[in-house]
């Protein structure tokens, strides 16, 4: 993997320069651990790879940084599941993750790192900031099939709007979140055009643990579904 990679967002443009990928299995977990040199930093990432894959799910989190995941674990819990049903699966860690522009060039790298690993459908899921993250990643890549956000802002969620005509759009939030309203989703849902889905869970908070095992029921039906 080599080359320019370009974005835009907020209509400015940024790229990175590609200088190399590194890949060995990690000392603990069923995946390999995956840096992504560029000329604006690193990329690391956990790659589930399904050998001979042609699909692929790319799953970010939000302000948090580091490999932080929402709903106890949905992420390497759902990294699993997919590898097995031949579906990779890449978790990024952004070099910046209150940078929204930046998160969205991590993002993008990670789209071409799978597209170079053979997959030709991708879907991406993101949490918090993480959804603005993704829309807009989706808007800027058309391999992206599929987006799902979880407990989405709204600030750079609008280029869910302008994705390509046959990508599906999965939106989930929940009611009682008192760090980002259900507004942000339900704004993210209308913008959005079909197919798309919005599910609230009541009683569910940002991190919609309250509802943990409904939503890894939800979003590994719809990537399955809504894949290639």
């Amino acid at each position: 993997m080599s080359g320019m990679v370009r974005v835009t967002v907020d209509g400015e443009s940024r790229e990175a320069a590609v200088r190399g990928v590194e890949r060995r299995p990690a000392a603990s977990g069923p995946y390999d651990s995956v840096h992504i040199e560029t000329s604006r930093g690193r990329v690391d990432c956990h790659y589930y790879a399904a050998s001979g894959a042609k699909k692929g799910v790319i799953m970010v989190g939000g302000v948090g940084g580091g490999f932080d995941t929402p709903a106890c674990g949905l992420y390497p819990r759902l990294c699993e599941d997919l590898q097995r049903l031949g579906i990779s699966a890449l978790r990024v860690r952004y070099r910046y993750a209150t940078n929204l522009a930046e998160a969205v060039l991590d993002t993008v790298i990670a789209i071409r790192f799978l597209k170079g690993e053979g997959a030709l459908s991708i879907g991406l899921i993101g949490h918090s900031l993480g959804g603005a993250v993704v829309a807009t990643a989706a808007a800027n890549d058309e391999a992206v099939d599929t987006v799902v956000t979880l407990s989405t802002q709204s600030y750079g969620i609008a280029p869910v709007s302008r994705l390509k005509p046959s990508t599906s759009v999965l939106v989930i939030h929940g009611e009682k979140d008192a760090i980002l309203p259900p507004a942000s989703s339900v704004y993210a849902h209308q913008l959005a055009h079909e197919p798309k889905r919005l599910i609230l869970y009541e009683g569910a908070g940002h991190m919609l643990d309250e509802a943990a095992d409904a939503v890894y029921r939800e979003v590994k039906d719809w990537l399955v579904e809504n894949l290639g």
